[in-house]
């Protein structure tokens, strides 16, 4: 997880969603990855009713980066089940966000910022102590 960890403070880093990820826990940073991009969201949003194309594209890029990094960070083999779903789920987000850019649609916009938010709600729900036990690895046979 420190691989991950230090590629997610990375993008933090380029994207300035936070300098304070660059000391943060992993689950802390993913948390704040999410909340990155329900702002992204709700920024798209405003310059949409503001008629600032320019400004639309570019949150809704930037949301769409912080979510494409998000599903390139999902471990599939510690993660399961769970990891497949949040990748779809993570895709489609990207491909709403697209179709919002592209015929300004709003709609799109709060049905991902609710996707989002609905993520981050459960994973800020995790326990503590859940997030503080090591990972387990499989032993080989």
């Amino acid at each position: 997880m420190h691989g991950a960890s230090r590629n997610i403070a990375d993008f933090y880093r380029k994207t300035g969603v936070s300098s304070a990820a660059l000391g943060e826990d992993p689950h802390r940073l993913i948390s704040l990855m999410l909340d990155g991009a329900c702002k992204r969201i709700r920024l798209a949003r405003a310059c949409m009713e503001r008629r600032d194309i320019p400004g639309k594209g570019k949150a809704i890029a930037d949301a769409c980066a912080i979510v494409s990094h998000l599903n390139a960070s999902l471990d599939h083999q510690q993660g399961g089940d769970i990891a497949g779903r949040l990748s779809d789920l993570y895709s489609y987000a990207m491909r709403r966000l697209t179709e919002a850019n592209m015929h300004n649609d709003g709609a799109a916009l709060d049905e991902v910022s609710g996707l989002l938010e609905e993520i981050a709600g459960a994973w800020n729900a995790i326990p503590q102590s859940a997030r503080d036990q090591p990972r387990q690895t499989p032993v080989p046979a």
